[in-house]
C-alpha cells in the first residue's frame, strides 16, 4: 500500500505472527495503521496480508524515522517484541523520533517491575507508557483479544475507543478490555491469567489421565466426552480446543497426532513468576505450584524413561490391568473434581492478585477481572460469569471457596473428587493438580491444623515464640530443659 495521505491513527512495532494478527485487527476496526519491524520482509509480509484480507488500511515502513513520522500526534505505538532487552532497545530506537505527549505501549508478556521502570525512564523524555497484556494467542489477536492495560491512564484515554473495538466483544458484559490501574498492574494480572492457565491446563490434562489410563477411553471416546462437557459449567476454550485435539489424526502415519505428541511441556516464563510473587506474597497457590513442578518433570523425558524400567517389578502396569471401572460412573466423577479443582485454582489466582493489589495500592477490581476474561483469552470459559457474580454479591470476599454458590458446588462435588483422587493414587496415576486443589480445599475449611506442633518445634529449636488458644501475648518455652529433666 502506498504511503497514507493523511497521518494514520495508531503504529504497531514488531510484527512475528501476534504483532500482524493485532495489526490487521485493529485496521479492520477502521483504524489506519502504520506497521515497522526491524526484519524488513516482515512489513512487507504484513502489508501484503492487508490486501489479501479486505484491503485494510495497514501502511509499511522499513526505517524507525517515517514510521514514527507517519503517526497522527499524539502518537500512540504498541510494541509486540520479545520481552526483556529487545523491548529496552525497541523504545530506545523509537523514542528518539517521539516527542512530548506521545505514548508506548508494550503489549509483550513483561515482568511488571520493567514496565514500572520504562514508565518512569520515557517520562524524563515526557513520553507516557502503558503495559498490557494481551491474551488469546494469534486468533485472539487477529479477531479480538482480552486487554489488560496498566500504567499512565492519560495514555490510555488516548487508545481506548481502538481497544474498545480491538477487544472481544461479549453480549450482556461489553468489551473484554479495561484500565486496569497504574504502574506494572497490567503485566501482573495478566501473568497471573497465564498462573491460572498453567493450572487449568494441568487440572485438564490429568482428568484426560485418568479417563485414558484407568476408564482406558479411547480418542474417539475423549472427544465426545470433552464436547459433551463443553455444553455444561466447563464450557471453555481450552475444554473445546481438548475436544477438538481428540478428533486430528496424524498426518506423517497411522492413529492420531495427539498419541505422538512427545510428553514434555514447554514454557516461557510466565508461570514460574505467578508462583515465585505467591511465595513473595505469602499466598497459597498449590494447583498453579503443582502444574508448574509437573512441567518440570515432563521436561526429564530421559529420567523417566529409566526409571519407568527401576520401578517395572513394582507391579504398577498390574494394578490398572486389575481394575474393573464403570466409565459412565468415572467420566461424571472426573467432570466433578475438574470443575471443584479449577474452582480452587481460580481462587489462588485471584487471592494472589488481591493480596499484590493491596501491596501497590492498586486498587483492582477482581469481578472487572472476571469479565474481561470471559471473551478473547485462553482460560475465557462460562465458569467466569460466576465468578465476577461472585465479587459483585461481595466484592471484599475472603476466598472464592466460602461465596455461597460456590461453597454449596463444592460440598456437592466433594465426595466425586476424593473418589478420582483416591483412585488415582491406588492406580499409580500422577494428580498433582487435582490432589493439591483438595488439599487447599480441606486445609481453609479446617478450624484447627497441626500448625501448633510445627510452631512448638520452631519455638524448641529456635525459640522463635508462640501464640496461645487461651492466653494473649507471645510465649517461649525452654522445651530442651524439660524435655531433659523429664528423661532423667
Amino acid at each position: 500500500m502506498a504511503p497514507p495521505s493523511n497521518p494514520t491513527r495508531i503504529g504497531l512495532a514488531g510484527l512475528a505472527v501476534m504483532g500482524q494478527n493485532l495489526a490487521l485487527n485493529i485496521a479492520e476496526k477502521g483504524f489506519p495503521t502504520s506497521v515497522y519491524n526491524r526484519t524488513t520482509s516482515k512489513v512487507d509480509e504484513t502489508v501484503e496480508r492487508a490486501k489479501l484480507e479486505g484491503n485494510l488500511p495497514v501502511f509499511g515502513f522499513h526505517d524507525p524515522e517515517s514510521f514514527v513520522n507517519s503517526i497522527q500526534k499524539p502518537r500512540v505505538i504498541i510494541m509486540l517484541v520479545k520481552a526483556g532487552a529487545p523491548v529496552d532497545q525497541t523504545i530506545k530506537t523509537l523514542s528518539a523520533y517521539m516527542e512530548k505527549g506521545d505514548c508506548i505501549i508494550d503489549g509483550g508478556n513483561e515482568w511488571y517491575e520493567n514496565t514500572e521502570r520504562r514508565e518512569k525512564e520515557v517520562a524524563e523524555l515526557g513520553l507516557l507508557y502503558l503495559g498490557m497484556g494481551v491474551s488469546g494467542g494469534e486468533e485472539g489477536a487477529r479477531n479480538g483479544p482480552s486487554l489488560m492495560p496498566g500504567g499512565s491512564f492519560e495514555a490510555y484515554k488516548y487508545i481506548e475507543d481502538i481497544l474498545l473495538k480491538v477487544a472481544a466483544q461479549v453480549r450482556d458484559s461489553g468489551p473484554c478490555v479495561t484500565y486496569i490501574g497504574k504502574g506494572g498492574s497490567g503485566n501482573f494480572v495478566k501473568m497471573v491469567h497465564n498462573g491460572i492457565e498453567y493450572g487449568d491446563m494441568q487440572l485438564i490434562a490429568e482428568a484426560y489421565d485418568v479417563l485414558k489410563s484407568v476408564g482406558k477411553l479411547s480418542n474417539d471416546e475423549l472427544q465426545s466426552v470433552f464436547s459433551e462437557w463443553n455444553k455444561g459449567e466447563l464450557l471453555s476454550f481450552l475444554i473445546e480446543i481438548t475436544a477438538d485435539i481428540f478428533g486430528i489424526n496424524d498426518d506423517k502415519g497411522g492413529g492420531y497426532l495427539v498419541d505422538k505428541v512427545l510428553d514434555k511441556t514447554g514454557m516461557k516464563g510466565t508461570g514460574k513468576w505467578t508462583v515465585q510473587q505467591a511465595a513473595e506474597l505469602s499466598v497459597a497457590a498449590p494447583t498453579i505450584a503443582s502444574s508448574l513442578d509437573s512441567r518440570f518433570l515432563s521436561g526429564l523425558k530421559e529420567e523417566r524413561v529409566e526409571a519407568s524400567k527401576v520401578f517395572k517389578s513394582g507391579c504398577f502396569g498390574d494394578i490398572l490391568t486389575e481394575q474393573e471401572v464403570d466409565k459412565a460412573k468415572l467420566i461424571d466423577d472426573v467432570r466433578q473434581a475438574l470443575y471443584a479443582s479449577k474452582i480452587c485454582s481460580y481462587a489462588q489466582g485471584m487471592n494472589l492478585i488481591r493480596a499484590k493489589s493491596i501491596e501497590k495500592g492498586w486498587g483492582l477490581k477482581l469481578g472487572e477481572l472476571a469479565r474481561i476474561w470471559k471473551g478473547g483469552c485462553i482460560i475465557r470459559a462460562i465458569f467466569l460469569d460466576r465468578i465476577k457474580k461472585a465479587y459483585d454479591r461481595n466484592a471484599d470476599l475472603a476466598n472464592l471457596l466460602v461465596d455461597p454458590e460456590f461453597a454449596k458446588e463444592i460440598v456437592e462435588r466433594q465426595s466425586a473428587w476424593r473418589r478420582v483422587v483416591c483412585l488415582a493414587i491406588n492406580s499409580g496415576i500422577t494428580t498433582p493438580g487435582m490432589s493439591s486443589s483438595l488439599a487447599y480445599f480441606d486445609t481453609y475449611r479446617r478450624e484447627r491444623l497441626p500448625a501448633n506442633l510445627v510452631q512448638a518445634q520452631r519455638d524448641y529449636f529456635g525459640a522463635h515464640t508462640y501464640e496461645r488458644t487461651d492466653f494473649e501475648g507471645s510465649f517461649h518455652t525452654e522445651w530442651f530443659k524439660i524435655a531433659k529433666q523429664l528423661k532423667n
